[in-house]
Formats: structure tokens, C-alpha cells, sequence
């Protein structure tokens, strides 16, 4: 009987998914991993439904990691003038492959966690497809290799987040009323600023516009992104966005709606599942943030590892830092995070 433990997180996505694999007869464990932005109350969530399927449950504690890969990346990347995105990076390093190698450590063959995507294998290799519904998230985990796809379980695969709500219910999991979560764990309340202005220091300089025109001063790059209207503190003939940010120099570039547009990116530290690397110019869809819809593009690569996207209509704000992930026929083909809006 193949072992198999699940990332439990104390919400009902990976309650279903470990009541599903214990169901279709997988012995199953229980996991939660602990971190900055965990409470305790998560942890006690956690542990009530390992008891409520009568599977054990193990804690792991990846404060020092998480810390070093995630929020750091985080810190850093704001202080760059770009918009990361923590769960991507956090999906590749810390739950797929952290919480894998102590799953088997402890004697389990394969994880699984509460995703609503798709792993099937295909001619001797793992791929990653599209899971149902809008609640969709292969987007997240397109950063996976080959061995983590391998030993990674979907239980949601085909199921949407209604049918898994009444599922939980059928069931009295004790997550059967839990919310779906908007926020960045380790940052509760979205509210980025006030976390940021703990680590990071504010330094007032110049907004300017397109032409290089001085319209105000900002109160710091680092809270600011692309595509925002809020809190800029200018005003004009016409809503301002922000249309770019140059950490460096502390300029912040606002403009018009339609200048917040762009065709092509320049996207870098990629990761391809179907391939190892990208070999020829691919007609795909490409999606810049998980909320927007896939859009129409042209991939071509490009020396050092890099690929640059043409879109075949201009894409809303697209930022530096976030991650344009790359589908075909409702598979995951790979991405990478944007380096460069180019127009």
C-alpha cells in the first residue's frame, strides 16, 4: 500500500484531499508545516482534522528556510522596484521540496497537497495540466521538476471547489466553513506597507511621467506597483497609474490607462515541463498574475536562458517580478518571472 502525505494546511482544500486518498485506500499521513505568519489556532485546525480522519500528524518547522528563501526574496524584490510573487517560489522550495524530503524521511513514498491542477504522465515524463473551474491553480506550480511532479499525489484533480465544499460537509470535516485565504501568509491582512516599512526604509523622490516631467514626489518605491491608481497622490486631467518604477534612481513613472498596456516582456529564471528548454518560436496563451485570464502570445527564445513574449494584444500591467506562466492546449508548459517590461 503506497504511503502518501498530505500538506495539510487546516482549510478544506487539503482536509478533502486527505479524506479523498484515504478513501481510495492510501495509507495517509498529515502534515503542517510552521513558519513565520502560522498561528497556533492554524496548527490546532491542522491536527483536528488528522483526528477527525484518524490518520497521524506531524508538524514541520521550516521557520529558518522560509525565512532565507521566501520572505528575504521578498524583501529583496521590493527593494528592487519589482512585485514577486512568495507562493511560487515557496510551492518550489519549501512544500515541494522541504516538506517532500521529510515525508521521506518518515517513511512516505509521494505527498500530495489540496491544488486544483493536474499531474499525467506522458511518454516516459510528468506533466502538469489545468485543474477545473476557476478555482484553477497550476499557475502556482509551474516551477516543478520532473522528480516533484513524480512524487507529488492531486486529489482535486478533477474537482471544484463547490463539489469539494459539499464533500467536506458530507463528511463534518472540522475545515467545512474555513475561508479561502487572499493573503500572503507571513503578511496577514495584505496590508504590504506597514510590513515593509519594518524592514525597509522609505525614501521620498521624484514621480514623473512618460516624457520625464516632474508631477510630485512619492513617499517610496517600495509602495508602489504596476498598474496601480491608489495612493500615488497626484491628480491631472485623467486617472494616473503607475506605468514604471526605477528603484535605483527612486523615480516612480506614472501615465495614462492605455500607457499601463504592454505587448512584450523579457521573462527570465525559467522552468519548462514537457522539455527541458525552449528550442523554437511556440504560439501559447501566457498568463502575467494568476487573477488575469490567459492571453494569446508568441514565445521566442533568447540567450541566457531567457524568452521574450509578444503578445497579440496588449496585456494590463504586466510587473516585474510576477510570473508569466506559459499554456497549450490546456497543459502547463513552464514560465518564468518577468525581468523586463519591454513596450
Amino acid at each position: 500500500m503506497e504511503r502518501v502525505l498530505v500538506a495539510l494546511s487546516g482549510g478544506v482544500d487539503s482536509s478533502v484531499a486527505a479524506a479523498l486518498l484515504k478513501r481510495r485506500g492510501y495509507e495517509v499521513g498529515g502534515a503542517i508545516m510552521v513558519f513565520e505568519g502560522i498561528p497556533c489556532e492554524t496548527v490546532g485546525r491542522a491536527r483536528a482534522v488528522a483526528q477527525h480522519l484518524n490518520i497521524p500528524f506531524y508538524v514541520f518547522d521550516f521557520t529558518v528556510e522560509f525565512q532565507r528563501k521566501i520572505i528575504n526574496n521578498f524583501i529583496k524584490e521590493y527593494k528592487n522596484g519589482r512585485t514577486p510573487n512568495p507562493c511560487v517560489l515557496c510551492n518550489e522550495y519549501i512544500k515541494f521540496n522541504l516538506f517532500l524530503k521529510e515525508a521521506k524521511r518518515i517513511g512516505f513514498t509521494k505527498i500530495a497537497t489540496g491544488h486544483y491542477a493536474r499531474i499525467v504522465k506522458e511518454d516516459g515524463r510528468y506533466l502538469l495540466k489545468k485543474g477545473r473551474g476557476r478555482n484553477e491553480q497550476s499557475y502556482f506550480l509551474y516551477r516543478l521538476k520532473q522528480r516533484q511532479l513524480s512524487e507529488t499525489v492531486l486529489p482535486l484533480a478533477f474537482y471544484t471547489k463547490k463539489k469539494v465544499r459539499k464533500i467536506a460537509g458530507d463528511l463534518g470535516l472540522p475545515s467545512q466553513q474555513s475561508k479561502k485565504s487572499h493573503d500572503i501568509c507571513f503578511i496577514p491582512g495584505q496590508k504590504y506597507g506597514v510590513y515593509l516599512k519594518k524592514v525597509l526604509s522609505e525614501k521620498r523622490g521624484p514621480i514623473l511621467n512618460k516624457q520625464g516631467d516632474l508631477l510630485g514626489y512619492h513617499r517610496g518605491t517600495i509602495f508602489y506597483t504596476y498598474g496601480q491608481r491608489r495612493g500615488i497622490g497626484v491628480s491631472g486631467p485623467y486617472p494616473y497609474f503607475v506605468v514604471g518604477i526605477d528603484a535605483k534612481k527612486n523615480i516612480l513613472v506614472i501615465g495614462t490607462k492605455k500607457e499601463a498596456y504592454s505587448s512584450e516582456l523579457i521573462v527570465s529564471d525559467l522552468n519548462f515541463i514537457p522539455f527541458d528548454r525552449l528550442k523554437k518560436r511556440l504560439q501559447v496563451n501566457v498568463k502575467v498574475r494568476y487573477v488575469s485570464r490567459a492571453a494569446g502570445a508568441v514565445i521566442e527564445p533568447l540567450e541566457k536562458k531567457r524568452v521574450q513574449v509578444f503578445f497579440n494584444r496588449r496585456q494590463w500591467a504586466p510587473a516585474p517580478g510576477q510570473s508569466a506562466v506559459f499554456y497549450q492546449d490546456g497543459f502547463v508548459l513552464g514560465g518564468g518571472i518577468i525581468e523586463k517590461v519591454i513596450s
